[in-house]
């Protein structure tokens, strides 16, 4: 049997950009899953990006993840949202094929090298002296490693609920992990509670098309990865809307009491922002309708996913709530919706490195740290994939700043706030968000996946090539000008204006032979920000001395009588590493940040003269 630096349990999206990572940096990585068959699969809605998702899944790409790359080659309906707004908060969508997503996944995983993939199920993490060793698999197997990423989903003693009804599962179909979810307890490593919903499925033989509004993708397409072209989209469709009605809402109400999320039988937290239909009809009790978007789950099935009723309510309920909205009168259900609640992990036990405090070597990564979504899971997985390579090579980690990107905010939040419910990714989250665009997240971060490993030669050659030409582009376009009402004006200053685009540049001056529009409207964006973006680097300059001060790892916080109670408390669980993660802490007043750096400065100075004395 192989020893392996890096073992990932778990081959969702966390476990697939993980394990890909790690081995693209060089680590000899083993993926262990329960069923190879069901890798990347889509479990929920078939779709990536969105609002904040659609910024972290470029991040992702640009760090050499396969996220995007897998949704260009199965997206067969692409949007940009957020299109009547400034370019800072664009964000991407794509509808997937679920099977040819699937099958670009693991198309990757077969193929890369230094990875391997068995199926097995974890049952035991080897720890000793505070360190990972190996896994134990059911049947008596163990395998030898140095670094455990762990990205079990839902899996974590699983429970699903419809109605009434409640069994252990993973997810639909798949066993959970009962005995890897006591061991985890065992080791008293903060765990909770958490729990998300999945909408029925159904048969779009079954559905009346015609009384709902359609929804074409957008024209010209947008593409997912800095690598990607239109010519990797498969065929693309349309998807399209209806509404829940009073007589809708009537129907859920009356069977709240059946509903296992108001009467008691799950007590895990769900995500505020995706809430079910059961919620929905609760909390906005003065609406008398809810959008539903009809999506098709792929080219070649009739399975359509209605996005906007996720809900647990007995299977009778959900027909019948289904069949009163507009065109699903004679709506077929495939598979009925469910709740499904988990153990997770409360992730201020993790360095921002997505390293475990207590045990040297255990990474987690995905739902399991208390996120929600694909891109969140798989944002966090390439993180931990690359620490944990990088780790077991015995080089200094990484850990993303949130000035840099999206996923340093994510983990910043999830490491120095906890998850009190399941946490998603919107673009108000970030400080920054006029820098931290979906269009130059390949500038923020390629040239540090390279440095790191993780970017492969091709990918940093095409980037280099690009820089090279945005960087002529700007230079250019500081010089050229052109004549309006008699005056001349130059190109940069009437990018500056509002509502003024590259394209509408190129017409006013056909004779400066400018570039193509996808780099040209980059250059566009980078001049018409460059003024807010100086000032808030400027900030960021200055603010960063103090925020990087480190705190020691064994400050006994209870001891700073000082500080409020409260944030004794929430510091001594989250035991952050620096000022700028402490700052962030719930109950860690500026005042409070005062009192740290005085206690920073007399441990240090009583290391000083302790070490003087020596």
């Amino acid at each position: 049997m192989k020893e392996y630096d890096v073992i990932v349990i778990g081959g969702g999206h966390a476990g697939t950009e993980a394990c890909l990572a790690s081995a693209r940096c060089g680590a000899k990585t083993l993926l262990v899953t329960q069923t190879f068959s069901t890798v990347g699969q889509m479990s929920c809605n078939p779709s990536i990006g969105g609002i904040g998702k659609g910024h972290l899944t470029r991040e992702v790409d640009a760090l050499g993840g396969v996220m995007a790359r897998a949704a260009d080659a199965s997206g067969i309906h692409f949007r940009t949202l957020n299109k009547k707004k400034g370019p800072a908060v664009w964000a991407t969508r794509a509808q997937a094929d679920r099977n040819l997503y699937k099958a670009f996944i693991q198309n990757e995983i077969k193929y890369q090298k230094n990875l391997d993939f068995i199926d097995g199920e974890v049952i035991d993490v080897i720890i000793k002296n505070n360190e990972i060793r190996g896994v134990e698999l059911q049947g008596n197997q163990t395998i030898c490693c140095k670094n455990i990423i762990l990205t079990a989903g839902t899996f974590l003693s699983g429970i699903i609920h419809v109605g009434d009804k409640s069994y252990s599962a993973g997810r639909l179909g798949e066993n959970a992990s009962i005995k890897l979810a006591n061991r985890m307890r065992d080791l008293d490593l903060m765990m909770g509670r958490l729990k998300t919903g999945t909408p029925p499925r159904l048969d779009g033989k079954s559905i009346n098309f015609d009384v709902m509004a359609e929804q074409p993708g957008d024209f010209p397409r947008p593409v997912f990865s800095f690598l990607g072209k239109t010519s990797d989209h498969p065929k693309q469709v349309s998807c399209f809307i209806t509404r829940t009605n009073e007589k809708t809402h009537k129907l859920i109400r009356n069977s709240l009491k059946k509903s296992p999320l108001f009467n008691g039988v799950i007590t895990g937290k769900g995500p505020r922002y995706c809430p079910s239909i059961e919620d929905k009809v609760t909390r906005f009790h003065e609406k008398n309708s809810h959008q539903i978007f009809l999506e098709p789950e792929g080219l070649n099935t009739d399975l359509i996913y209605p996005n906007g009723i996720s809900t647990s309510l007995p299977e009778a309920d959900q027909e019948e709530f289904i069949r009163s909205i507009h065109g699903l009168e004679k709506a077929k259900i495939t598979k009925f919706g469910y709740a499904i609640e988990y153990d997770f992990f409360d992730p201020r036990g993790l360095t921002s490195f997505l390293e475990n405090k207590k045990v040297r070597g255990f990474f987690m990564a995905g739902q399991i740290n208390g996120t929600t979504g694909y891109e969140e899971a798989a944002s966090q997985g390439i993180v931990a994939g690359i620490n944990a390579a990088l780790k077991s090579q015995e080089k200094e980690m990484w850990s993303p700043r949130r000035e840099q990107s999206y996923i340093g905010v994510m983990i910043d939040d999830l490491v120095t706030q906890g998850a009190s419910e399941p946490y998603r990714m919107f673009t108000s989250r970030a400080e920054h968000r006029l820098f931290l665009r979906e269009d130059n997240a390949d500038q923020r971060l390629t040239k540090l996946g390279w440095d790191l490993g993780s970017v492969s030669k091709e990918r940093f050659s095409a980037y280099s090539k690009k820089i090279n030409l945005i960087e002529k582009e700007i230079e250019k376009l500081r010089h050229v000008t052109f004549f309006e009402e008699g005056k001349k004006v130059f190109a940069g200053d009437y990018l500056k204006r509002p509502n003024t685009s590259y394209d509408d540049l190129a017409k006013l001056c056909p004779d400066h032979n400018l570039i193509n529009s996808s780099i040209g409207e980059n250059c566009a964006v980078n001049i018409r920000y460059e003024g807010y973006i100086a000032r808030q680097e400027t900030e960021i300059i200055r603010n960063k001395k103090d925020e990087e001060l480190s705190l020691p790892e064994k400050i006994n916080y209870e001891k700073i009588l000082a500080l409020s109670s409260e944030a004794r408390e929430n510091l001594a669980i989250a035991r952050p590493q620096n000022l700028r993660q402490a700052a962030k802490i719930p109950g860690v007043t500026p005042a409070a940040i005062s009192i740290l750096k005085v206690q920073i400065k007399a441990i240090n100075n009583s290391k000083k003269i302790a070490s003087d004395g020596k």
